[in-house]
């Protein structure tokens, strides 16, 4: 039955379940007596949803705190068993596949490196099939046992109702590559375990405001600095986050061609890719056949050698003109969206890393209208190199929560009668 709002009382109890999962998740563990005033339920819809999530599984007692004058007051907290996830990173030099449990403790990873056949489709798709195998079989966790498996991608992401999950990736050749119904096809996992395919950058938004330094932050902005660029915008209305494609922002009217075939986008300038290009074009010796993550030490040393040698003066140039271009795109986002957090993560924000920011600081600031630049912070993320894979994971855990902790059902064959409905509806909370 529908009250005035339209919701149902099976909407309530879910609304109810969720609120108290999400508050022990966060904030827990908590007794009893303390959820009331944390999720604003009474004192016996508090009882009735604990004692449902008890029997579920999902809530454990987890000791006991005295009280003023009476019975010491239990605490409950998340069962970490409960619930399982897998999150997968497709970046730049690698594909990486991690399980956690339901608290988001890692079980288990695996990594397949990325060699000469770059993100051909068929490559990728092979590494996270393998890479889901291979973490269930660690951990010896049959795939049913999921919650689902979140993937972080490069590129804009669709969501169609008939082909799922669709990647747009123009710096990495895919055009409208099938991704889901691709991993779908012969997947480890069977077809009641759904994938959440989703932009790295918003992953990696999604993991520091759940666990980083944007936790408490209402309007926030997470830039993802690997070989190229991107961000994710956090606001009230984006709660879950916003990828937005920051790296091909034009800075420089005919300037240098970015990999997705335009000129002068940030990315040709800003990305850890083009950073060692320009140190090449320049004269600067970057190390042959090393991956991009090995070449930017290498350049580091050079620009701020620490046994007092002479720096680099190519390297240490190339790399104080990309803080500035950094800088400048910054300002962009703190003009357009007036954050009160920018953090910068991907492995080549966290490698560039303290030594870095203070530049990059200087010059948004510099650049950006003075009024929302006094707002903002500029920090480095908190998360390290795992922060898209945790916050892939996280997309699979939103939905359980979403659900007030209950797993997708099948859909039934044939349509439940409707006596049957309404008597679910009317069941007691």
């Amino acid at each position: 039955m529908a009250g005035r709002n339209g919701r149902t009382v099976r909407d309530l109890r879910r609304a109810n379940r969720t609120a108290v999962l999400q508050r022990l998740y966060f904030d827990g563990p908590l007794s009893r007596f303390e959820l009331g005033p944390a999720t604003g339920l009474s004192s016996g819809s508090v009882s009735n949803v604990v004692a449902d999530l008890v029997a579920d599984g999902l809530v454990e007692e987890a000791g006991s705190v005295d009280s003023d004058g009476g019975r010491p007051r239990t605490l409950l907290r998340v069962a970490p068993a409960s619930g399982h996830m897998i999150g997968v990173d497709v970046g730049e030099t690698r594909v990486r596949v991690e399980l956690f449990d339901l608290t988001l403790t890692e079980l288990a990873r695996a990594e397949r490196p990325l060699t000469q056949q770059g993100y051909d489709v068929e490559v990728i798709v092979g590494h996270i099939r393998d890479g889901i195998a291979e973490v269930l079989a660690a951990a010896g966790l049959p795939p049913e046992r999921l919650l689902g498996a979140g993937v972080g991608v490069p590129g804009i992401v669709e969501h169609t109702p008939d082909r799922g999950a669709v990647v747009h990736g123009q710096t990495i050749g895919w055009d409208a590559v099938p991704l889901e119904a691709l991993l779908r096809a012969g997947s480890p996992l069977p077809d009641t375990v759904p994938y959440f395919i989703d932009n790295g950058a918003k992953t990696l938004g999604q993991a520091e405001m759940w666990f980083g330094a944007g936790r408490g932050a209402r309007n926030a902005v997470v830039v993802l600095f690997g070989s190229g660029v991107g961000a994710s915008l956090v606001t009230p209305e984006a709660e879950q986050g916003r990828a937005v494609e920051w790296g091909h922002l034009t800075v420089r009217v005919r300037g240098r061609r970015c990999r997705c075939g335009a000129l002068g986008c940030l990315e040709a300038y800003a990305g850890a890719e083009s950073l060692l290009a320009r140190w090449r074009e320049e004269g600067g010796r970057v190390p042959a056949g090393t991956d991009e993550e090995t070449a930017l030490t290498a350049m580091l040393a050079a620009a701020y050698p620490v046994d007092g040698a002479d720096a680099d003066p190519v390297a240490l140039s190339v790399l104080e003109e990309t803080a500035e271009y950094l800088g400048a795109g910054l300002s962009d986002l703190i003009n357009l969206f007036q954050p009160e957090r920018i953090l910068i993560g991907g492995w080549a924000g966290l490698q560039l890393g303290t030594r870095f920011l203070p530049a990059v600081r200087r010059h948004a600031v510099s650049y950006a209208l003075r009024h929302p630049a006094q707002r903002v912070t500029v920090d480095l993320g908190r998360l390290g190199p795992d922060a898209v894979t945790v916050g892939a994971a996280i997309l699979p855990l939103a939905d359980f929560f979403t659900r007030g902790g209950r797993r997708p059902e099948p859909a039934p064959e044939y349509p439940e009668p409707a006596w049957r409905t309404a008597l679910e509806e009317r069941a007691p909370h």
